[in-house]
């Protein structure tokens, strides 16, 4: 694969995050426009809920900013801390209480800070299988010696997959500084960059396109908001977007704009997938620790399916 020259990696971080400083302006003046001439400062559903997430976005930004300046350290004890709070909430949602709390003590005493650690000190050969295999392995014998057989089956997959998603999944964003890629030394926290700004971009405007022109349902049963317009609108946007930030990656433009596709895409499959899981337990939202927009696992779905799919594309083709 050819390898794009790229200037300062600092200079390019400040350029990105100003311009995010730019968009959240731009943003939230159109908010309160809207507040004051559409709902005259009265209660208005959506419009009170796009200026929730707007404001959401105003703390998660530099949030990430900093883990970023922090290094290695900061990217992983951050994405750690996601995971803690997106798996606690899979389980309050999916198991019994009394499960749910002894499995999450589980996985936060002992799979999640060994999976992070292997990711932070690059040893991928173990990162790779120590969820997919080995916590496979141990979760149902620990739950077999629990002693208490009673939805011991049902527990335990709720576990394992609560743990390929919320632990797997997610710790594939840090683990994309371990990438060791031609001519792109020391810039691994732009790819993290890129792909945090087209995944989630892809959940936004698919959002905003949704209102602003969805007519045909896409899954009315799974997720009632999702449109047809809404996906194609948000994924055609965030993969022009993945294009035009090709000059932060070591993709050429056209391998960029493809790229975004995939991963907007499996996001996007990755948020259906776990609507449907909520639905099926009786949940609007997976918890409410983000104002607009639910808990950390509803922000998090489509980085969950998607990190893998990006990580496992560029170690494949550049790394």
């Amino acid at each position: 694969m050819p390898v794009v020259t790229i200037p300062d990696p600092l200079q390019q971080m400040v350029a990105l995050f100003a311009g995010i400083g730019v968009v959240l302006v731009v943003a939230s003046t159109i908010g309160l426009v809207l507040k004051a001439s559409v709902a005259h400062g009265q209660p208005h559903g959506g419009i009170d809920n796009l200026n929730a997430r707007i404001k959401a976005w105003w703390v998660m930004v530099p949030v990430v900013g900093c883990a970023l300046l922090l290094g290695r350290a900061g990217v992983t004890l951050l994405f750690l801390f996601a995971s803690i709070a997106a798996l606690r909430e899979f389980m309050s949602v999916t198991c019994e209480p009394s499960q749910g709390r002894r499995g999450v003590a589980t996985a936060c005493l002992i799979v999640l800070p060994m999976q992070y650690l292997l990711v932070y000190v690059g040893w991928y050969a173990a990162y790779a299988i120590f969820v997919p295999v080995c916590a496979f392995l141990v979760l149902p014998m620990i739950v077999a010696a629990a002693g208490d057989a009673r939805g011991a089956g049902g527990f335990a997959a709720r576990m394992q997959s609560g743990l390929i998603i919320c632990a797997y999944g997610i710790s594939h964003v840090p683990a994309l500084l371990m990438l060791d890629v031609p001519g792109y030394d020391g810039r691994g926290a732009l790819l993290i960059v890129f792909f945090i700004l087209v995944v989630q971009s892809s959940d936004v405007l698919q959002y905003v396109w949704g209102k602003l022109c969805g007519r045909h349902r896409l899954a009315p049963v799974v997720s009632p908001s999702k449109t047809w317009e809404g996906l194609v609108g948000g994924v055609a946007s965030a993969t022009a977007l993945g294009a035009a930030l090709y000059w932060i990656t070591p993709f050429a433009a056209w391998q960029a704009a493809l790229i975004a596709l995939a991963i907007t895409t499996t996001g996007f499959i990755g948020g259906l997938v776990m609507s449907a899981i909520k639905r099926d337990c009786g949940a609007k939202d997976w918890g409410c620790m983000i104002e607009g927009h639910g808990g950390m696992l509803d922000r998090l779905d489509s980085v969950a399916f998607a990190a893998p799919v990006f990580f496992y594309l560029t170690r494949l083709g550049w790394a």
